[in-house]
Formats: structure tokens, sequence, C-alpha cells
């Protein structure tokens, strides 16, 4: 059965903290390992009210901590926004405190805005620097050679399972160029997806890390008891992607009052854009959502499937994953 992994993109709500955030994360996280998803994967967001990962390796290490046997990691850290000694320190000490559980995926994007890119202070020159950055930090986790003038302490020799993030064909060229796994955002970048998989699958080259090309593809999946109550729930996701569209990215809102209420809430051409942009999605009751999931498998063939869920309530959420995976190992 294809694996199903948990990402998490740590919402505030709106009446909430992010110390019940955190909370709520590592209850769902919890959930996750009892329920037998592979991954549970935090994204690096700044200047973003709703998004609380942005101390992604910080976090990381709080639901590690409160797991036993899932792999946790970052889908992605935004690589531009750091130094690649940085990263492999920071990974390298949650691969020696949780060996064997550590997910490194990358990104090329900020992950945030411009102003916020020049609060960070990383003085980066352009997405041409990403792939010179990734040898390097990868390097660092190698055994330490002689002479080599310096070294990642803790991050030497220790196994952290790295990956290249992408939605378009740069990403999925880099991975396959330097033989990574590949996890591509068709969560909310959907539109290059078939091309990207056909480059990597076709341009991948063995390496010590990985021998075979190994796809896993986001996909937002919100299950409930009912097709109604689950298009009510997905509401707040699709609230959330209008208003960073209109630039005013705030506290994750609570469902409207019915699927139907999002032709109120904007404008038609609005509703095409997050239509295209939220496509890869499994919306409805068990049965609704375990169709499509098993649609969009057989379709693109991913060796994985990410999961997210932008659900308001937690016990909600808690749930939908729940119903999630019980749907697909039902199927």
């Amino acid at each position: 059965m294809l694996p199903l992994s948990v990402l998490d993109l740590a919402p505030v709500t709106a009446g909430s903290t992010p110390a019940a955030t955190f909370a709520h994360t590592l209850e769902l996280a919890r959930e996750a390992e009892r329920l037998g998803f592979r991954r549970f994967w935090l994204a690096e967001h700044h200047n973003m009210p709703g998004i609380a990962s942005a101390a992604t390796a910080v976090l990381i290490g709080h639901v590690a901590q409160g797991t036993r046997t899932l792999r946790v990691g970052a889908g992605g850290v935004m690589l531009p926004n750091h130094a690649p000694l940085q990263v492999a320190e920071q990974f390298g000490t949650l691969g020696a405190l949780y060996p064997g559980r550590i997910d490194l995926g990358l990104g090329r994007a900020p992950g945030t805005d411009q102003a916020a890119t020049r609060a960070l202070r990383r003085y980066y020159q352009g997405a041409d620097e990403f792939p010179a950055d990734v040898v390097e930090l990868l390097a660092y986790f190698e055994p330490v050679k002689a002479g080599q003038p310096v070294q990642a302490v803790p991050g030497a020799g220790i196994e952290v399972e790295a990956w290249i993030l992408g939605s378009s064909l740069f990403g999925a060229r880099l991975a396959a160029t330097l033989g990574l796994p590949y996890a591509f955002a068709s969560h909310f970048a959907p539109t290059m997806l078939e091309e990207a998989l056909a480059v990597y699958r076709r341009e991948f080259r063995p390496s010590p890390r990985l021998q075979a090309p190994h796809v896993m593809l986001a996909m937002n999946v919100v299950a409930a008891d009912t097709d109604a109550e689950a298009a009510r729930l997905f509401t707040t996701q699709q609230q959330a992607f209008v208003n960073l569209r209109r630039g005013r990215p705030g506290l994750v809102p609570p469902p409207l009052a019915s699927g139907d209420a999002i032709h109120d809430f904007c404008d038609p051409a609005e509703k095409a854009g997050i239509d295209a942009a939220l496509a890869c999605s499994a919306v409805g009751a068990p049965d609704t959502v375990r169709a499509a999931m098993q649609a969009f498998s057989d379709r693109h063939r991913p060796d994985e499937l990410i999961l997210t869920a932008n659900v308001f309530d937690p016990a909600a959420r808690l749930r939908s994953f729940a119903l999630a995976m019980d749907a697909w190992q039902g199927g």
C-alpha cells in the first residue's frame, strides 16, 4: 500500500495562539504515528500570522521529542534564508538526538515576502546559487576529510534523509542530477506536475543516497462524515488562499456556513484561481476521499503521498486524517 505522510502547516487559527498551535501540532503528530503515517513534515514560512513554523528546526525537535517512531522533518527548509553550515548543524543536532528519524526537505523559495527576506539578513543572489548551496550542505553530512577547514559539529557522519522540494522543472532536474528523492508541491502549485515528474524520472542519476527515482506528491485531503460537511470544512483553506492572493494573509479563518458559501466570499475569477491552485484535493466523505486519492495516485504513480488539511477545528482536523487513513487502508 502506498505510504501516507502528513504536512502540517502549524495553523494559528482566529482566536488562538502559537502556543496552542504547537500543542495541537504535537497532538496531531502523535495521532499520525498511531494511525501509521510515515512522515510528519513542517514547512518554513515567515511573516505569516496564520503559520507558526518559522523556526522549523525547533518545532521539528518538539515533535520528535514527543513521538517515538514517526519520521519528522522539514518540508521544507528554505535554503536561500540560511547559510548551509547552519542548516547542517541544526539538522545534524536533530539527527544525533533522534537517529534515523529526521528528514531535510530543501526548497529554493524564500517562503515569505520581500520585506521579510530583507529582514532575514541573508544576501542571496538568486536561484542560481541554490544547487551549489545544496551540494555544500550535503557535504557537511559526509565523514570529515583530512585537512577539511570547516565541519558541521554535529553533522558530519550523521544520517539525515535529504529531499529536494519543488513545483517546477528546476527542482526536478536538480533532484535528478544529485540523485535525491523529490517532493512536489502539488497541493498548491500543480501546474507543472506531470512535466516535472517526467523530467525527474527520465534524468535521474543514481547516487550513494538513492539508487532509483523516488517521488512524494502533496495533496489537500479533508475528510468528514459527509461530502457536504467536508466541503464546509474546506472553505477554511479556500478563504486562506484568497486572502493570501489579496495580499492580506492573516490568522486561519473559521469555515463558512456551507461549501457553497465560498461563491459569496470571492468573485468568479478568484474562485477559478483557487480551484486551479487547489486542484489536487480530495474533499468529502471517506469513500469520496479514497476514490479521489486513488485516481490521483493511479494517474501520477508516486512512491508516497503527503497529505495536508488546513482545517480550523483541531478535533475536526484529527478526525479528517483518521478518516483518510482508514479509507485508504480499507480501499
